[in-house]
């Protein structure tokens, strides 16, 4: 179905009119700009404009709240043809954490049993601005080359206001860079997620923009979850008793975020098994003493292949991240808690994709093995961290 088709379709059964007819403008920071039609909430929104690969899970993507300050643009070229339903949030009450939506097609009528409305009249409930009918293609392209790029999308009487206003305004934006991202996800409270039958373990994870699958993992495994706001001191988790702790993903620059730092320092002082993935993974490497950097145009999809430079195998992954860790694969290093080692890397381009501890007692990966949205690949690695309190309490059993 082409553009204009898509521009003048109607569906009153599905809440869709009139769709197209709401000029709008993505404006990028180096002057760049893209005309199409407002949908969603109709106003202005600001981020960083970054792209993701995955054919589908926009909506696990839309309340992944890793995804806060960021415009995403969708390289599948129709979106909106599942709807929005209750059941596939990420975020904990439903949340939508993109700072906006770029799209080439939105779909006009929905085509899924369990939605229970459409992607734009949830976006406009939520007041998320999106935009369609962009070239994605050329946009996509244009990222590649320039860079993930601040950016802002003017839609209704706001795109109407002069290009040079509007590309001032884009350019005044707060920087992702040093920006501490993760307390302004993270849970107000601490709450529990109970395991499925007899819990076999106690873990505290901490919320830096924590996934809802996590929790749902280690429930299916056994595991009692206690979930923690960004930053709770470890003395004061100490009181669950933990048999290990888990640092979840979130959004951000992992070298602002010396306070989760140096708590993942004090766990891995008192020996305690830990687990980090994405934000989490970063937060170790530092611990370690390794450097973190901006990546060009990050990792977004749910078909990134990864190898595990220690059994040799290679998984594909879901991944969201602008920054990384410096390291080379294989790389073993001294850190204050034993010898660490750089285990994974991506096959596309050589980041860091995982660290660990070569005693096993701390490891994390960079991409989301709970995925939602994508493959289970690396599923096993929740099995992995179960395993190694597994071994934990058996010891403690015979020491007692």
């Amino acid at each position: 179905m082409s553009n204009e088709t898509n521009a003048n379709s109607t569906d009153s059964r599905q809440g869709v009119t009139n769709i197209g007819s709401v000029p709008a403008y993505l404006v990028l920071a180096d002057g760049r700009t893209f005309k199409g039609f407002g949908f969603g909430a109709i106003g202005t929104t600001l981020g960083e404009a970054v792209f993701t690969t995955a054919m589908t899970g926009y909506q696990e993507t839309m309340t992944d709240p890793s995804y806060h300050r960021q415009i995403v643009v969708n390289t599948a070229p129709q979106i909106g043809n599942t709807g929005w339903n209750e059941e596939d949030n990420e975020s904990r009450d439903g949340s939508i954490w993109v700072a906006g939506l770029v799209i080439r097609d939105l779909a006009v009528r929905v085509s899924n049993w369990r939605a229970t409305t459409t992607l734009q009249e949830e976006m406009a409930k939520q007041g998320v601005v999106g935009i369609g009918g962009i070239d994605t293609r050329a946009l996509v392209r244009h990222i590649r080359n320039e860079g993930a790029v601040p950016a802002g999308i003017f839609s209704g009487a706001d795109a109407e206001r002069p290009m040079e206003e509007l590309v001032e305004i884009v350019k005044n934006q707060p920087s992702m860079v040093g920006a501490n991202l993760a307390v302004e996800v993270s849970a107000d409270e601490t709450y529990v997620i109970e395991a499925e039958g007899e819990a076999r373990h106690t873990v505290v994870a901490y919320d830096l923009g924590i996934k809802q699958n996590t929790p749902r993992r280690f429930a299916a495994r056994g595991v009692r979850t206690v979930i923690v706001p960004a930053e709770t001191p470890f003395e004061e988790i100490k009181q669950y008793n933990p048999a290990g702790v888990f640092i979840s993903n979130g959004p951000g620059d992992p070298a602002a975020a010396d306070t989760m730092v140096n708590i993942v320092r004090e766990v891995l002082a008192a020996d305690i098994p830990f687990f980090g993935i994405c934000f989490g993974n970063q937060i170790l490497g530092r611990a370690f003493g390794m450097e973190t950097y901006k990546l060009k145009f990050g990792h977004r999809g749910i078909n990134v292949p990864v190898k595990n430079h220690i059994t040799g195998k290679i998984d594909i992954t879901a991944q969201n991240h602008g920054f990384a860790l410096k390291g080379e694969a294989g790389q073993e290093f001294e850190t204050d808690f034993g010898t660490a080692v750089v285990t994974h890397t991506c096959l596309n381009d050589g980041v860091v994709e995982g660290v660990a501890l070569k005693s096993g007692r701390a490891y994390s990966v960079q991409y989301h093995p709970e995925a939602a949205a994508g493959p289970n690949d690396a599923s096993p690695l929740f099995d992995q961290f179960v395993a190694l309190m597994d071994e934990d309490s058996e010891n403690q059993k015979e020491e007692a």
